[in-house]
């Protein structure tokens, strides 16, 4: 199990040279670039590490942001006994044996184990269990690095018992300070091959690597052997970076965070952020009948009757898109997104349900009133069901004023409409009909 325990997660490679990505990663904290809310000077993490007094962790970041290299930086700067393990490669019996190794070290030597755990979101409950009780002795220190929200897949008691620090995407300028070094870099980076590279060629592959340090330096490294002895132009570094994939999970926290922001920005009537996190989704591969189905909840939620087209609206784009298909389909589903975030908005129906379910959840199954109750037999009758109920069509305008809830809940108010859009005009078709009707009326 030697190469498993391996600082590098698998040994050295077997044959020929090592990715530019892996050869320039950071050995030290001063050679770390980014993540200065817990790196910098008197911040947490920076202080954990120089103390040598680190507790479990838990690194949560998108791809490139650092979280191995940490690890390694970790085991480099600890006392401790340092262990890498996938999560990927191995499982419950590699813990065992590790757990077993790690009593053995404190016991003969009083050295601590700190296992370093790559991609710990793949771990099931029963692997994460396993980790539990060495952890709460302190058998175990844990850094487990993970790319999804640890809420949704690290079991909570272990969650409980670790802190959890979140890295960023690195910066623009942060891409381009590593992409210098590696230029100059004689022993690992290309320095001995004298490149050279021009500023815009270098701006546009740290502006194009999404905050992922590994994108950015294989980028330059692809370029520099599609440039050979000539210097790094923007076409080269252009062709070098091809189309990256986005990043957007259809089962991770990312597809949630854009439906989100999507949602969000139909509501707060803004078409160009509705239309760009429309367009992310549709590029990163999601389905489209999903982000209907929201536009339609939407269109019921938060414009409701104020426009009342909205759901129309939505329902349409649900009906075109299935006569279409993409790459049509995309069109449809503009219009319809431009014409929910540009429509008047009321939450009134959604507020009213809601305040009506409260209401039968705490008042119970209370008796319907006797004269809204029909009345379809003889002894019905006789007990007054039906008794005094007035024939809405029977008055002038078709309406009589008329209590329908239970008596209890008379005057009740559920539904307040707003004063936008259409809603408006219905808020004074109900004030006009509470006026006390004009004498003559009954038809």
């Amino acid at each position: 199990m030697r190469d498993l325990f391996d600082v590098g997660g698998g040994g050295e490679p077997t044959k020929g040279k090592s990715p530019l990505a892996d050869r320039m990663r950071p050995r030290s904290l001063e050679e770390f670039v980014g993540q200065k809310h817990i790196l910098g000077e008197g911040k947490l993490l920076r202080k954990l590490i120089e103390t040598d007094s680190l507790g479990s962790l838990i690194l949560w970041g998108p791809p490139g942001s650092g979280k191995t290299t940490l690890g390694k930086v970790i085991a480099g700067a600890t006392r401790a006994r340092f262990v890498f393990f996938s999560a990927i490669l191995s499982g419950v019996k590699e813990i065992r044996e590790i757990v077993r190794e790690a009593e053995e070290e404190w016991k003969y030597r009083k050295a601590r184990t700190l296992l370093f755990v790559d991609e710990i979101h793949r771990f099931s409950k029963s692997q994460q269990d396993a980790f539990l009780p060495y952890v709460e002795s302190g058998l175990l220190t844990v850094v487990g690095a993970t790319t999804e929200n640890p809420s949704f897949e690290v079991i909570a008691p272990l969650l409980s018992r670790c802190t959890v620090l979140t890295l960023f995407p690195l910066a623009r300028d942060e891409l381009q300070e590593i992409l210098s070094r590696a230029l100059v870099d004689q022993a690992r980076g290309l320095g001995r091959g004298r490149l050279s590279i021009a500023p815009e060629a270098l701006a546009f592959i740290a502006e194009h690597s999404a905050g992922d340090a590994r994108v950015a330096l294989n980028t330059l490294e692809t370029a520099s052997h599609l440039a050979g002895e000539h210097p790094i132009d923007l076409v080269t570094a252009r062709e070098a970076l091809q189309k990256k994939p986005l990043l957007y999970d259809k089962g991770g926290e990312e597809h949630y965070n854009v439906i989100s922001a999507f949602i969000k920005s139909l509501r707060g009537s803004d078409p160009d952020g509705a239309l760009y996190w429309l367009a992310r989704m549709l590029e990163g591969g999601e389905d489209p009948i999903f982000i209907i189905r929201r536009m339609v909840i939407m269109a019921s939620e938060d414009i409701g009757n104020a426009d009342p087209r909205g759901l129309q609206m939505a329902l349409a784009a649900l009906q075109g898109f299935q006569l279409v298909g993409m790459p049509e389909g995309r069109i449809i589903l503009a219009q319809a997104v431009v014409y929910l975030a540009t429509a008047p908005k009321s939450n009134a129906s959604y507020v009213g349900i809601d305040a009506a379910l409260a209401e039968v959840r705490h008042s119970g199954p209370l008796p319907v009133p006797l004269h809204v109750r029909n009345a379809p037999t003889k002894l019905m009758k006789e007990l007054g069901y039906g008794k005094g109920y007035k024939y809405a069509h029977s008055f002038t305008g078709g309406y009589v004023p008329q209590d329908y809830l239970p008596e209890a809940l008379a005057g009740k108010q559920f539904y307040k409409p707003t004063k936008h859009g259409y809603e408006k005009s219905i808020g004074e078709r109900m004030e006009l009909l509470k006026r006390p009707p004009a004498e003559g009326d009954e038809g």
